[in-house]
């Protein structure tokens, strides 16, 4: 795995210009405690943050907490999650996590990442949206826009979410790492496209080398 070759000082002064851009860059899915953005984030996956907020209140209401989904019926836990693709794995780990956090937990969801990622459907990305968004400890999201933008930007040189991430916390202080999450994210959905990025009215394109970038308005 390559070391980037942009200092933390550059990667840094991009993110200022980025954050100044983005100043709304928040998580997106729609929580009251971390109980509920865990649910959210899990059904987050292959699917759009605004679909999840459209299906989560009617599943919240009905199951408020751990101990509610840990006993729920599987089938209901489909119907109620159906739109959000992938309804039938989801379920299973939605209910299995209830169970474990119940059984380990007490039906509190953990703050460490080695709790975290040991409850089904739980991997690293899911922890750290976790960490950083409800229990403001730092964490490093890397989803499909973070880990692009960091290779175009050649913040990042691997290819592995988990290596992009390891990259990322070596190149940023911990205090930016939730941010800087929601700021690529915000950047990936609004410029910085996965197909053809608009390089034209980017913010930061003096400050990018646009590594792998073949082309772009």
């Amino acid at each position: 795995m390559k070391t980037p070759r942009i200092s933390s000082a550059h990667a840094l002064a991009t993110l200022n210009c980025l954050e100044t851009t983005y100043p709304e860059a928040h998580c997106a899915l729609v929580h009251e405690n971390p109980w509920q953005l865990l649910v959210a984030t899990i059904l987050s996956a292959q699917c759009t943050d605004k679909r999840v907020n459209q299906v989560t209140p009617q599943l919240f209401a009905r199951f408020p907490d751990a101990a509610s989904l840990a006993a729920a019926d599987f089938e209901e836990v489909e119907k109620l999650i159906r739109s959000t693709g992938f309804f039938r794995n989801k379920a299973k780990n939605l209910i299995g996590c209830a169970a474990e956090l119940v059984r380990k937990h007490n039906g509190q969801v953990p703050r460490e990442m080695a709790a975290l990622v040991a409850l089904p459907g739980v991997g690293r990305k899911t922890a750290n949206v976790i960490l950083g968004n409800a229990y403001d400890v730092p964490g490093m999201v890397v989803d499909t826009h973070v880990g692009r933008i960091a290779r175009r930007l050649g913040w990042a040189t691997a290819r592995t979410p988990e290596q992009i991430e390891a990259q990322l916390c070596t190149l940023l202080p911990a205090e930016r790492w939730t941010q800087a999450a929601h700021v690529l994210i915000f950047h990936g959905r609004q410029c910085c496209r996965a197909q053809t990025p608009l390089c034209s009215t980017c913010p930061v394109l003096e400050r990018c080398p646009k590594i792998g970038v073949e082309r772009h308005k």
